[in-house]
């Protein structure tokens, strides 16, 4: 098997383990390359499989770089949560061997696509938003369009599917994949979303009303997000990472990419108990013993 690592040293305890990891593929596999400042050309490996050392961040970055290359991609957590690089390294040795024998589970994970186009585009058909975007980028959690500086409420008008867009006051909105939705989507009060429906989830952020409640639709949506009145510093940010400032005027057409990821999931791993363990999701008040 040919693998390619992505590494994020900046980790403590990653240099130690990619050079453990080197050390026991030999003669196993042929590493094709290794990643450690996150600059490689993923997409262009000639790969079977790709290990990422570090965190959700660290895989967040490698699925986005794929470009939709489908090559399964195995992320050992090195982070805090580890919802999508979902081994441990303490997992990782017995479970390496399974992959190397190709009998660890690979899932698909759908990810999103944000288009920015300027007020002088009037269609949204397809081929004219991809002709004349000023911004593209793909997440697999979320794309957040968010205040920014001066922290000023902003008014966004939010559609779906050519529907007439609603306006509102707040400090952004959130979509976000099922993947994602037990990131920013949850902590601004949305659901967890199972990975397996074919959903997205529009969240808003702090909106001025008490009546705007988080939102699931289809994946085959088309989310329209205009900027009706931003501050200087309003931005879009796909995944944390891949970002674009917002103008007055400027729309936001989010689908649902073309390009799936490939993960490969940890057959010891529960959902229910990770969302428990992780969140301390649906756990006990914590009750005074019996006198």
């Amino acid at each position: 098997m040919k693998l390619f690592i992505v590494a994020n040293c900046e980790k403590p305890k990653v240099q130690p383990a990619l050079d453990a990891l080197v050390r026991d593929l030999k003669g196993r596999a042929e590493i094709v390359g290794i990643d450690t400042d996150q600059n490689g050309d993923i997409d262009k490996a000639n790969a079977d499989a790709i290990l990422v050392l570090g965190g959700d961040g660290t895989l967040l970055s490698t699925a986005r770089k794929l470009h939709g290359r489908p090559i399964p991609v195995m992320g050992v957590n090195f982070g805090r949560l580890g919802f999508l690089a979902s081994f441990t390294p303490e997992e990782f040795p017995r479970h390496l061997d399974l992959l190397l024998a190709g009998k660890l589970p690979i899932v698909r994970r759908a990810m999103l696509e944000a288009s920015v186009i300027g007020s002088e585009v009037r269609t949204l058909d397809a081929a004219e938003v991809k002709a004349k975007r000023k911004f593209c980028a793909t997440a697999l959690n979320d794309a957040v369009i968010t205040a920014g500086a001066p922290f000023h409420m902003i008014e966004l008008e939010l559609g779906a599917n050519g529907d007439e867009g609603i306006r509102y006051f707040g400090d952004g909105v959130i979509v976000s994949t099922p993947s994602g939705s037990t990131a920013y989507n949850v902590s601004a009060g949305g659901p967890i979303i199972s990975p397996d429906v074919e959903a997205f989830c529009i969240t808003p952020i702090c909106p001025h009303s008490l009546s705007f409640r988080p939102v699931v639709v289809s994946s085959s949506s088309s989310v329209v997000v205009q900027a009706v009145k931003v501050n200087e510093g309003t931005t879009l940010f796909c995944d944390g990472q891949a970002s674009t400032k917002l103008l007055a005027g400027d729309r936001v057409i989010i689908r649902r990419s073309a390009n799936d990821v490939l993960l490969v999931e940890n057959p010891d791993s529960q959902k229910w108990r990770g969302l428990a363990e992780k969140l301390n999701w649906a756990s006990s008040p914590k009750y005074n013993s019996p006198i």
